[in-house]
């Protein structure tokens, strides 16, 4: 049996978060995933670190206040896959007034203590780069400052550092089965890969199962209801480049939600999100016909040319697990999280809710609260320092370390160096270590994909299928036939079993 402080189940962006700070503290902990990491939720959002303008609308100034906060302190933590974004935000005459917006953004530039980025101010858009790509009846407008965030990479840079720091990190193991002592927890795992069954012995357990959350707690007792969550889905769209300038959008909607049209992998355009609420939890789910068509019609109601589902190349679909404030719309549920501790014995805490930008603070807050049931925990809030991996770079000035790496390796095509340095940071010496030229990357699997980075991801970053690699690790899916990703998951197979 495997003996440990912490067991952590889920291996997405909370759990993650939870192991490392865990595990920096000198705790022994074992983090399980029934799939990937960032398989589910972690993978699906609409990839931004933000205070969240909307969440004004619904007085959630503490959320707001927290999240804005946490952007700057992720934002020197991984420069290299965290970075600064403009969006502009089109006046529409028929919706919120001038002086509402005005209020909101002031709000935003002011509740988080921001240092780093830029203020808002109102732009002309028949003078602003982003006004080109609108209709003409959109004259003026707003932009202001939040970062973009490659999500499921930010899950595996916690857990490669949580298992730097001593953490076990198990994917694809499920939790079958936990019970509770008044010291301890017996804990049934499922190795997915080989089926063997085996324990775990844990002074106390973290249910961070997301959209499962329940489920976990229902393994140990029935008298929790279902209703503690609510499970909203939100999906997005890709389409190829609808406009040639940097700055992302956020469109306001009749419905009084907002979209985002994003810049995306240099040549799409991310587009999103829906609320729509969910009442099973589902092991795969995507996109629905009334969804496409509401994001459609909501971005060709301010682009100058119209998006269609035929526009399509990839989407995505996510169930964000959302804490139950009995709200009235999917829309105006929290974004916030609660952790429940419960101490009845050996302790358990659950997470419910949660957005990725405030997983850090989350994962603080929860080592707060085990720390007054669990003896041998040092109140340290570390992670607010501390870089995550690849993030070790100077000033987090991501352009300069970018000419470093330019003029480190010349022989490199200057897309394959950009795209290594922003997912990989200052760990690119370690994909091209002794490399001298493009036949040193090894196989070339289409696209921008050669066996150095797949090797590299194998070896150190959890990737175990080409779905891993092409999707999650990266979104070079975007870019390799299917052919093409039915080969890279043969020789991944292939070099698995050598």
């Amino acid at each position: 049996m495997i003996e440990t402080d912490l067991l952590v189940v889920g291996g997405g962006v909370n759990g993650v978060g939870i192991a490392r700070d865990a595990a920096g503290r000198g705790l022994g902990v074992f983090l399980c995933e029934m799939d990937d990491l960032a398989r589910h939720t972690s993978s699906s959002s609409t990839k931004l670190i933000h205070g969240g303008l909307r969440y004004l609308e619904n007085y959630d100034f503490r959320l707001v206040r927290h999240a804005l906060r946490e952007r700057e302190v992720l934002l020197r933590a991984a420069p290299h896959v965290i970075w600064p974004l403009r969006f502009v935000l089109p006046y529409h005459k028929a919706l919120r007034p001038k002086w509402l917006i005005r209020s909101g953004l002031f709000l935003y530039d002011h509740l988080g203590g921001r240092r780093l980025l830029p203020a808002s101010h109102r732009i002309d858009l028949r003078r602003h780069p982003a006004g080109g790509s609108l209709k003409p009846k959109f004259a003026e407008g707003f932009e202001y400052s939040d970062c973009w965030v490659q999500d499921a990479r930010l899950v595996v840079l916690n857990a490669m550092d949580a298992r730097a720091r001593g953490a076990e990190i198990r994917t694809r193991t499920r939790c079958c089965g936990i019970k509770r002592h008044t010291d301890h927890w017996i804990v049934d795992l499922e190795d997915g890969k080989t089926e063997e069954r085996y324990q775990v012995r844990a002074r106390a357990l973290v249910n961070a199962a997301g959209p499962w959350v329940n489920e976990v707690l229902q393994m140990h007792s029935a008298r929790h209801s279902k209703s503690r969550t609510r499970l909203i889905k939100g999906s997005h769209i890709v389409v190829p480049k609808l406009f040639d300038h940097e700055y992302p959008y956020i469109f306001q909607n009749q419905d009084g939600r907002v979209l985002f049209v994003i810049p995306f992998e240099r040549d799409f355009t991310l587009i999103g999100t829906t609320d729509c609420e969910v009442h099973e939890t589902p092991e795969a789910i995507g996109i629905d016909d009334e969804e496409l068509t509401y994001i459609c019609r909501a971005a060709t109601e301010y682009m100058d040319r119209p998006v269609t589902p035929e526009d399509v190349v990839w989407s995505y679909s996510g169930v964000r697990p959302l804490y139950n404030d009995a709200a009235a719309s999917a829309a105006k549920v929290t974004r916030d999280y609660m952790l429940d501790l419960d101490t009845d014995g050996a302790p358990m805490l659950s997470v419910f809710g949660g957005k990725i930008t405030t997983y850090r603070d989350l994962a603080q807050q929860a080592m707060g609260l085990l720390a007054g049931t669990m003896s041998g925990i040092p109140s340290m809030n570390w992670t607010a320092d501390a870089q995550l991996p690849g993030g070790e770079i100077e000033n987090a000035d991501f352009d300069r370390f970018l000419e470093d790496c330019r003029r480190t390796y010349p022989w490199l095509q200057d897309d394959l160096v950009y795209d290594y340095a922003r997912n990989y940071g200052t760990r690119i010496t370690m994909i091209l270590a002794g490399c001298e030229d493009t036949l040193s990357l090894g196989r070339h699997f289409g696209g921008p994909l050669y066996e150095r980075e797949v090797k590299y991801l194998m070896e150190h970053e959890f990737a175990l299928t080409a779905e891993d690699v092409l999707w999650r690790r990266s979104k070079k899916g975007l870019r390799l036939t299917s052919e093409e990703a039915g080969d890279l998951d043969l020789w991944m197979s292939e070099e698995q079993g050598r």
